[in-house]
């Protein structure tokens, strides 16, 4: 999940620059074992795809350009997403 993060955290303008996909994101999280990333992949598979949550991603994080985007906030970000 670290890694995913920190690659959404690096590319973040409010879109996500580069390719992402959702065998990007399985390696990312392929050494992952958490819940939370089982729980976003699963949402991603049943999804077919990544553009939905970048799209969302994004929306939510515009919120929070004022106080502070972190590592700890995507992690939020995303486990609300993965739970929705």
């Amino acid at each position: 999940m670290k890694e995913l993060i920190k690659y959404l955290l690096d590319n973040l303008y409010l879109d996500f620059q580069g390719e992402i996909t959702l065998e990007t994101v399985r390696g990312f999280l392929r050494e992952d074992d958490g819940r939370e990333a089982r729980q976003l992949l699963a949402k991603l598979i049943e999804e077919k795809g990544v553009e939905d949550m970048l799209i969302t991603l994004a929306d939510c994080l515009k919120e929070q350009i004022q106080s502070g985007i972190n590592e700890k906030v995507v992690r939020e970000q995303l486990s609300i997403y993965s739970d929705s």
